[in-house]
This record gives C-alpha cells, sequence and structure tokens, in this order.
C-alpha cells in the first residue's frame, strides 16, 4: 500500500533511517527562497525569511501557514526543522534526495508527499521533485527551482473571496497538487501537438530527422509516465478516508485531481501508442525508399548485362567477327544496343517494375 503510517520510531530503532544515514548533504543550493504566507479568512500576511527556523517560528497560530521552500537548504538547518517540527528522518531523506517515486505517507502529525512537477526545457520535458508536508496548520513545500503555478496558488490566497482562504492546511495542500496535475494535462497537450505534427510529415515525405524527433518523443512521454502513473496512486490515497488529516469536505477535491492524473495517465499511454504507430510508418516509409533504390540498381544492372555483353563480344582480339570490317559496323553496334535497352525497359515497365 502506498499510504502508510509510522509512529513512534525511537532513534535506535532508525537504523538506515538516521538522518546521518538518509540525508544527502553533498547538493546544496547558494541561493535559498523561504517565503511564508500566513493567513486566515479575513487576513494575510507574507514574509521573507532567511533560515527554515525562523520560518518555523510562524507555525502554531490560529492560523494556516504556508513554508515555500525554493533550493536545497543545508543539512543543519533541515536537522534543526525536523527537530522542531517533529518531522521524521525518513521524510528529511526523501526531501534530500531528488529522485524519488511518488508517495504518500502519514506519520501521525503531518502527512508527506512527493510528487514530480514538470516543466518544458529547450523543447524538451523535465521531471523535478516537489516535497510537500501538511499538518493540522501548515504547509511546507520544498522543490529546488520556483514554478509559475505556485505563484498562481499565491495569487489565489491573496484573494479574500478565495475558498482556500476559509479552508484548512489540507484543502491547500489539495490546491498545490491540482496545479501540480494541470500542468501533467498542459504539457501532454503540447507533446500531443508536436506528435500529430510530426505523423503529418512522416505521411508527406520520409523526413531523415523523423527518427530522432520519434526517440526524444518517446523519453519525454516516458518522463510524463513516470510522474503521472505513481502520482495516481499518490492522489488515489489521498482521495480516500485512510488519513486522519484530510477533512471529509476535502476528500471530493482529492478526488477530482485523481480522475484528472487518471487522465493524464491514459491520455500519455495513448500518446505513446500514436507514436509507435508513427515510428512503424517511418519504418515502413525507409523500406519502401530501400525497396525503390534496390529496384532502380537492379534495373540499370539488368539493362547493362547484354550490353556488357555486345561490347565483351565486340572487344575479342579475334577474326571474322561479323561486321568487323564494315564501315556500318559502329553505328549498328550502337543502335543494336540501344535496341536492346528500348525492348527491355518496354518489357520492364509491361511488367510494372518500373
Amino acid at each position: 500500500m502506498i499510504c502508510r503510517n509510522r509512529q513512534g520510531v525511537s532513534a535506535s530503532s532508525r537504523g538506515a533511517g538516521s538522518p546521518e544515514v538518509v540525508m544527502q548533504p553533498e547538493k546544496t543550493c547558494g541561493i535559498l527562497s523561504i517565503r511564508v504566507i500566513d493567513y486566515t479568512e479575513d487576513r494575510l500576511e507574507e514574509h521573507e525569511c532567511i533560515e527554515l527556523t525562523e520560518a518555523w517560528s510562524w507555525i502554531g497560530r490560529e492560523t494556516v501557514t504556508w513554508i515555500d521552500v525554493v533550493g536545497v537548504p543545508e543539512r543543519d538547518e533541515l536537522v534543526i526543522l525536523g527537530r522542531q517540527a517533529g518531522i521524521h528522518p525518513l521524510t528529511m531523506g526523501d526531501i534530500t534526495a531528488p529522485d524519488q517515486r511518488p508517495k504518500v505517507e502519514e506519520f501521525g502529525s503531518y502527512v508527506a508527499v512527493i510528487a514530480r512537477m514538470l516543466s518544458e526545457r529547450d523543447g524538451r520535458v523535465a521531471s523535478e521533485q516537489v516535497s510537500l508536508i501538511f499538518g493540522e496548520n501548515y504547509v511546507i513545500t520544498f522543490r529546488e527551482q520556483p514554478f509559475q503555478v505556485f505563484e498562481l496558488v499565491r495569487e489565489r490566497l491573496r484573494n479574500e473571496l478565495s475558498v482556500t482562504r476559509g479552508s484548512g492546511p489540507d484543502f491547500l495542500a489539495y490546491t498545490l497538487l491540482d496545479a501540480i496535475v494541470s500542468v501533467y494535462l498542459t504539457i501532454l497537450d503540447a507533446v500531443d501537438d508536436r506528435v500529430e505534427d510530426l505523423q503529418g510529415r512522416v505521411l508527406a515525405s520520409a523526413d531523415p530527422l523523423a527518427l530522432k524527433q520519434i526517440y526524444e518523443l518517446k523519453e519525454d512521454l516516458l518522463t510524463i509516465r513516470r510522474a503521472a502513473v505513481p502520482a495516481r496512486e499518490v492522489l488515489g490515497a489521498l482521495a480516500s478516508r485512510e488519513l486522519s488529516l484530510v477533512r471529509k469536505e476535502t476528500i471530493p477535491y482529492f478526488r477530482d485531481i485523481y480522475d484528472r492524473c487518471i487522465q493524464a495517465a491514459e491520455v500519455a499511454e495513448y500518446t505513446r501508442d500514436t507514436l509507435s504507430g508513427v515510428m512503424d510508418l517511418h519504418t515502413s516509409n525507409q523500406n519502401n525508399r530501400l525497396a525503390e533504390i534496390t529496384t532502380i540498381l537492379t534495373i540499370v544492372a539488368s539493362i547493362f548485362i547484354p550490353l556488357s555483353f555486345i561490347t565483351g563480344f565486340y572487344g575479342m582480339n579475334l577474326r571474322d567477327i561479323p561486321l568487323e570490317d564494315s564501315p556500318l559496323g559502329y553505328p549498328l553496334v550502337l543502335l543494336l544496343m540501344v535496341g536492346v535497352t528500348v525492348v527491355m525497359l518496354l518489357y520492364f515497365r509491361k511488367k510494372k517494375w518500373i
């Protein structure tokens, strides 16, 4: 089951889950952005923090607090935050490991979600990990790069009439995950358009660059599927009634993005099948072109067989060869060669070989 509960794990029983083993201290980001939004239904405050411990000081009031961390924090900061917030070392390890499979886990006082954000860079689809933790009155997000869709969530929070303002942290978590899944569908639409364009070009002619583009699109679709398929399991767990921190009122919203994630996975599968068809079409075109070239070369070789025989026959150093001493010998031999060529071409055309 992808949704697990872990509570009351002592330091002696952590084993490989200890911070010293799980944390990834080698990778750090020179510029770390920590933004805090503290809000209720009728007020909102925004703050820029320098350290994670400073951001955590905003949590604990009768508000919902969103701490958004962009970049990779120092190991020591994460260890201190983990102790302050009661975050399990395994969760902190998942945050610092950039290639975790999407999953959701409940640790008693909080729920940890690992997801993948998709983006387009230089015409290719890229995937990046997003870690999300939400408790009774807070949401913490960790990501390496800024995402425009999270800015849209922030704009929504600034709107006093927004449903998010009057809801709990589980609804904010839904809003953030909904933004991530929306990107899946947007990028899939763009990839599908590229596949259709490539299909049209392959149908029109044997494009020599098509094979390279097909493999690039296959890699892009694989990246999308690696994000969407596990996310479907994550959202399915959040849409169930197994997590105590997800209120009943929020479950229908999670079900909605669960359905959209299923749609994204199905579209990715359908587009991949379409791309396989384009690959088969490209291969067929290449084989047909090769067959045409082989046919032409065979016809040329067939024509030159009797011509080579004639020139070889009259090139023999023997006496009494027909027309050897005749002044009409040369033009008659040329006429014979032309006649043989014409007859063979007419025969090939009758057989529909050319």
